[in-house]
């Protein structure tokens, strides 16, 4: 897990290292400049050291053909060296980025499709003078590009591209973008000008005369869906037993590891199962599999609607397994979060505050590799989507109840905050008629609604799933744990993205999710015996986020209050200033303010925090390369 650049034509290594520092968070443990022949090309890597913590390991890693900058992990690069070995391959290290040259030199580009991982990288060929760039299949890791004075140049994130532009300045769709925050981390458009996000699941090819690029797609996951069992009860096995072994290749490290437990259903899913992994493999150092698992951290909000700590602690003692509990702050100034908005470089309807300091905490216990749990709600219905499986259950009583009883269950975060009678039909409906009013996407017009592509093969439901793990939430989220994480050197490993668990769960229907009157049914009953019942049956939910409403009329009311009434505020071309400021005084000062209110006032106000913190910054400048 690194950071990766590269520019075509080269530039001096000086102002090229200059560049690459932007990219020092995301790997704190070395660095490494390589420069082709004629300046045709400079590539560079910040790395944090996972596997094989040797020089060995050091990138870009060149070999005679091919040199490489990569970013990410290759979970079964076991596997695959052993099918190279069997070819007469050799290899001088032991690591996967080892392992992906050579697959490149066996398979070509057919060699992603072999890959269970996450990744960005780009091969040189030093024989054709030509680049290979590749995404993994769901946007795990991220890589953005641009052509600008006559170069082209790749980075993980948009700061080390800022020095390439002629000129920085926010996109000219920007005021769509910030009032889309879910809709464009799919696509190539970015907050900056002249700067492209590459597609997940595509790669590319390059040469130095060419001044566009034409990124081809080698995975839709409507492809390669699978056959699953009739019977309910075999499909749970065999999720299980391939969700099982997603964690177990995810525990290749050499380093310690550790989990982000909430306490919810998803990271106690992987908390227990690494636990069960780790007493029933036998095989620990054949596997690669890291001996030092026994961490899990739990973030806490106490005297909030947020805190989990009941749920969480629960888990850990029933795993028997050290907890060390976060106890997250506001800070003492809104100030204080400039570094981190510049770290995120995004927009989004919540502060990074907490995410960051609790993988920041993470990485001072000496962990480096955490386990989590993201992508369980896109695949299962953590949210409220199950209102659309109505228009699948063909007017069947049992299962109409069936749906109405998990949404009788369903907890958001409103109802955990003000909420606690007890559920009814009557709050069932309450429910339904409030996603309509407050969800276009998945209100009853959806189940009257044309048939969209995909909904023949997957339903009504699955089809909305689908696309909320495509399209808009899942990458939204995947792109800011990236950022939350790899700010503090720490890397993300999620079991529920690996490529096997997400085809088989896009196969299944959609009464293996919503049954018995709950949601993610099959991730339930595939961890009996593994979390506690308590956790396991828990119905309610509650997101990893910020108590913004508590800490705007707390530690950040002062400066808060500062920040609207001041000349800079009031001169921003990013937000209505009188807007904004009417929404940020609501919160101070009404004592009736919801949640939902402080995260349209955060949302608001995010544009010009971000426009101080990321567009007003002084940055590097290659100009001089350029010229």
């Amino acid at each position: 897990m690194c950071g990766i650049l590269g520019t075509m034509p080269a530039i001096s290594t000086e102002s090229f290292t200059e560049v690459l520092q932007l990219l020092a968070h995301r790997g704190p443990d070395s660095f490494g400049v390589w420069q082709a022949p004629e300046q045709l090309l400079t590539i560079g890597h910040r790395r944090l050291a996972i596997l094989d913590l040797s020089a060995k390991g050091h990138q870009p890693m060149e070999t005679e053909r091919y040199v490489i900058t990569f970013n990410g992990e290759i979970y079964n690069f076991l596997e695959i060296r052993k099918e190279l070995l069997a070819k007469g391959y050799r290899f001088l290290s032991d690591t996967d980025t080892e392992v992906i040259i050579a697959a490149f030199h066996q398979w070509g580009e057919h060699c992603l499709l072999r890959f269970n991982g996450m990744w960005a990288f780009a091969i040189w060929d030093k024989v054709e003078s030509r680049l290979f760039l590749s995404r993994d299949r769901f946007g795990v890791k991220p890589l953005y590009y641009t052509f600008a004075n006559n170069r082209f140049a790749f980075a993980s994130e948009m700061k080390a591209l800022i020095p390439f532009l002629p000129e920085l300045r926010v996109a000219d769709n920007f005021d769509y973008l910030k009032s889309h925050l879910f809709d464009y981390e799919a696509t190539e458009h970015c907050l900056i000008a002249g700067i492209k996000r590459f597609p997940a699941g595509h790669y590319a090819y390059l040469k130095l005369t060419e001044r566009t690029l034409h990124p081809i797609r080698y995975w839709d996951t409507m492809q390669h869906l699978v056959q699953v069992p009739k019977r309910y009860e075999e499909q749970v096995e065999q999720f299980k037993d391939i969700f099982t072994d997603a964690c177990r290749i995810r525990m290749r490290a050499d380093v310690p590891i550790g989990t982000a437990l909430s306490g919810g259903l998803d990271s106690s899913a992987i908390a227990g199962t690494i636990a069960w992994i780790a007493r029933n493999e036998k095989n620990f150092i054949a596997q690669r599999l890291s001996s030092d698992w026994q961490h899990v951290f739990v973030a806490t909000f106490p005297g909030t609607f947020l805190d989990e700590r009941y749920y969480a602690q629960k888990v850990a003692e029933h795993l028997a397994i050290p907890a060390t509990y976060i106890q997250v702050s506001a800070g003492r100034s809104l100030e204080e979060m400039n570094e981190y908005l510049y770290l995120f470089e995004e927009l989004y309807l919540t502060s990074p505050l907490p995410m960051m300091e609790t993988y920041k905490a993470i990485r001072q216990h000496g962990i480096t590799v955490s386990i989590d749990g993201h992508g369980a709600d896109e695949l299962m219905s953590g949210y409220g989507h199950i209102i659309l499986a109505l228009m699948d259950c063909a007017l069947n009583l049992k299962n109409f109840c069936n749906i109405i009883d998990a949404i009788n269950g369903f907890n958001d975060i409103e109802s955990e905050q003000i909420d606690k009678q007890p559920q009814t039909w009557w709050s069932a409906l309450r429910f339904i008629l409030s996603q309509i009013r407050h969800s276009p996407s998945s209100s009853l017009k959806q189940l009257f609604a044309k048939e969209k592509p995909h909904e023949g093969k997957l339903g009504r439901f699955n089809s909305e799933l689908y696309k909320i793990f495509h399209q808009t939430i899942l990458p939204t989220l995947l792109r800011n744990y990236d950022r939350y994480s790899m700010a503090n050197g720490i890397e993300i490993r999620m079991p529920f993205m690996d490529y096997r668990v997400v085809a088989y769960s896009f196969s299944l229907p959609w009464h293996s999710k919503v049954r018995n009157g709950y949601t993610k049914a099959i991730i339930r009953d595939a961890m009996q015996g593994r979390i506690p019942e308590e956790v396991r049956m828990r119905k309610s939910k509650i997101g990893f986020n910020t108590p913004v409403v508590d800490w705007m009329r707390g530690a950040w009311r002062e400066s808060l209050l500062d920040t609207v009434h001041s000349t800079d505020f009031n001169h921003s071309n990013l937000i209505s200033p009188a807007q904004v400021r009417e929404k940020i005084l609501n919160i101070v000062q009404n004592p009736k303010a919801k949640f939902t209110d402080g995260e349209q006032a955060w949302t608001a106000l995010m544009p010009y925090l971000w426009e101080k913190a990321v567009i007003k910054r002084r940055y590097p400048s290659v100009e001089r390369q350029i010229a």
